[in-house]
């Protein structure tokens, strides 16, 4: 007997270029961007976000965690509030309208009640009631080396759901807080498998790098775990030298190389990707990616 025939593929949808002149005014309507760590902002989703900021969207970011121990020689305490500073620093250059801080602990997500966490996210979905969710995307975990990314983008995904239910924390609904349905999920990540979008954002590459140079204290560690690593490979240190000192040559030819690969396939000169989600709905305006 023949085994049956392999069925083929299916095609991938080409994604859509948004240029910045594509993206509609925002006419108030509230984006919320729900991140694990002060820096993911501006490592992942700042060229669109500064877009979206530019266009009128009022983006509002959840921190989950405290960065506690994201520093180098310093104390908790103290990573926490440089963190935290710096945070509302790179926020400021993007265009983020308000940042809010959960402030569980930092690289303990994965001991954390997913429950509990998902909670909190139902919580602010129906505080801000936004027209769109943008945060890690659970589904393409490619490259993905962080636990608070993984649980964070799960956590997200189902509070997207249980926000519209009466029946999840109806101590909400007894506190004023309906039920809300977001319309649109904007996913990143490391590697964006099969994205729905490509942003164009030479025009605000700039603002993504300096929005990556305001957090001092996590680049500080960063570059110390770059070094760790070359000195176990006994690979030349020169460039992390140098970096320790002025780290902007670095970390702008860094986001330069990104933004350009991510560009190529698409003849761009600078690009971030993301995946959409949402319902189809008729006569619905359109979304924060013009489409």
């Amino acid at each position: 007997m023949q085994p049956p025939a392999a069925r083929p593929p299916a095609p991938l949808v080409m994604p859509r270029i948004v240029a910045p002149g594509d993206i509609p005014p925002g006419a108030g309507r509230v984006l919320l961007l729900v991140v694990a760590h002060a820096d993911d902002p501006a490592f992942f989703c700042a060229g669109a976000v500064a877009l979206w900021a530019d266009a009128g969207w009022h983006v509002h970011c959840l921190r989950v965690t405290d960065d506690a121990k994201d520093s180098l020689g310093l104390s908790e305490a103290e990573t926490i509030r440089r963190n935290t500073g710096e945070f509302t620093d790179a926020a400021r250059i993007l265009g983020i309208a308000a940042t809010e801080d959960l402030g569980w602990t930092t690289d303990r997500l994965g001991d954390a009640s997913r429950v509990a966490l998902r909670e909190r996210i139902i919580h602010a979905i129906r505080r801000h009631r936004p027209y769109g969710l943008v945060t890690f995307d659970p589904y393409a975990m490619f490259h993905e080396d962080n636990l608070d990314h993984k649980v964070l983008a799960e956590a997200v995904d189902e509070a997207f759901w249980c926000a519209q239910f009466d029946k999840h924390h109806p101590e909400h609904l007894e506190r004023g807080l309906g039920p809300h349905g977001v319309y649109e999920r904007w996913y990143f990540g490391r590697t964006v498998v099969q994205p729905t979008h490509v942003f164009d954002i030479a025009t605000v590459l700039e603002r993504q790098i300096e929005a990556v140079l305001a957090h001092r204290t996590m680049l500080a560690n960063i570059l110390h775990q770059f070094r760790l690593q070359a000195t176990t490979a006994g690979a030349p240190t020169a460039t992390l030298d140098a970096a320790e000192s002025d780290p902007r040559p670095l970390v702008a030819a860094m986001m330069r190389q990104s933004a350009a690969g991510k560009a190529a396939p698409y003849g761009l000169v600078a690009a971030e990707t993301l995946r959409m989600a949402r319902a189809s709905i008729k006569g619905a305006p359109p979304g924060a990616g013009g489409d």
